[in-house]
């Protein structure tokens, strides 16, 4: 479980900083490098998508360590 909480981590982080290029720069950096909704890109999006909603359980077990 902490291998796939590491690598949603990452993912986030990675949207998060994608994210920030795009509101600081007008520059998305996914589609700079692998092209505008090419198949790798949409692959890339849905990742960072599914990691974001799996780090919301991060939360739930912050609050059972309490």
């Amino acid at each position: 479980m902490k291998t796939l909480d590491y690598i949603a981590l990452i993912l986030v982080a990675i949207g998060a900083i994608n994210w920030g290029l795009i509101g600081f720069f007008e520059f998305d950096l996914v589609r700079a490098i692998f092209g505008d909704m090419t198949w790798v890109s949409r692959i890339i999006y849905a990742l960072v998508g599914i990691a974001g909603l799996y780090s919301l359980s991060f939360f739930g077990r912050l609050a059972n360590e309490d």
